[in-house]
């Protein structure tokens, strides 16, 4: 999220700018889709890695800089063959001088929002939308004069829905900062009401908070009780699959749990999505932050969707 206040805080009429973005990867690659960075003719701001590829997209931008504000230009990377990088990936960049004329869409653009980018001649049109944004390929044809790109602002965040604001519940949110998820915390009991970010719920409807998570949500429970831990596991893993529903416990809770969820008629595919204990294998400390540590790195661990798509006009 850095190139857009960097954007937002250069005045116009300064120094050209050329803007590097990464439209999509394939292999191993060293940042993925909508990693950015600007350059100037003498500055770098941001990122976007591998060392040759960096050295060879800055070269890019400083040649377009030569260009009338709004050129552009998609370059492939293939990072074996080309660079003599060991990775042997590929990645596709947009380079552009930064028409700072066209630059109204920041005023809307924020993290989770999708930036529209209609490929002109000499010129890309851009505003903010919250509409949906899919994959680009790193093969086949270019993005071209007419092609659309919808792109997700910032990394894709997974939806965390929380149960439970003890102390490991607390230390999950502590450690959560600066990850690319999104909390959405929850507990039963108004003690709780001061802390920032939990939400009281009564119990009699925290169960529905599971219901309306998201389907590509993680669902952890660790309330302060086994009942109510039940409840919201019943919930979770009778609703459609989730991308993670887990339970803070030990293997005695897992079987007692599993055996009352097969007796209640829940189907061995359903009960098979069930995570608990929770946290990385391996990791055995109890201590609260080890086990949100461990957790959130089991979680970072899942599969996410990309964030460029290109559509043609």
């Amino acid at each position: 999220m850095d190139w857009l206040d960097h954007l937002r805080s250069v005045p116009a009429g300064t120094v050209p700018m050329a803007m590097i973005s990464v439209l999509a990867t394939e292999g191993s690659a060293p940042r993925g889709a909508g990693t950015r960075m600007l350059v100037t003719a003498q500055a770098e701001h941001g990122t976007i890695g591998g060392g040759a590829l960096e050295y060879r997209a800055v070269e890019q931008a400083r040649a377009v800089l030569a260009h009338p504000p709004g050129t552009w230009r998609v370059q492939d990377y293939p990072l074996g063959p080309l660079l003599g990088q060991c990775c042997g990936g590929r990645v596709r960049v947009l380079v552009e001088h930064v028409d700072r004329d066209a630059l109204g869409w920041l005023d809307d653009a924020g993290d989770g929002r999708v930036l529209i980018s209609q490929l002109k001649a000499g010129a890309i049109q851009r505003h903010v939308t919250d509409g949906p944004a899919a994959p680009l390929s790193a093969r086949g044809d270019r993005p071209r004069e007419g092609s659309r790109l919808a792109e997700l602002i910032g990394p894709p965040r997974r939806p965390i829905y929380l149960f439970g604001a003890g102390h490991v519940g607390q230390a999950i949110a502590r450690h959560i900062a600066g990850l690319p998820m999104r909390l959405a915390w929850f507990d039963t009991r108004p003690l709780f009401e001061t802390i920032d970010g939990v939400t009281v719920v009564p119990e009699s409807a925290i169960a529905q908070c599971v219901a309306e998570a998201p389907d590509d949500a993680a669902v952890v429970i660790l309330t302060h009780d086994h009942a109510l831990d039940y409840r919201l596991t019943l919930a979770a893993l009778t609703r459609a699959p989730l991308a993670f529903t887990g339970l803070i416990g030990s293997q005695t809770k897992r079987a007692r749990f599993l055996s009352r969820l097969e007796r209640d008629g829940m189907s061995a595919e359903a009960r098979g999505r069930l995570t608990c204990p929770i946290g990385l294998p391996g990791v055995t400390g109890k201590e609260p932050d080890v086990i949100a540590i461990a957790l959130l790195a089991q979680l970072l661990r899942l599969p996410q969707s990309s964030q460029v798509q290109a559509v043609a006009a």
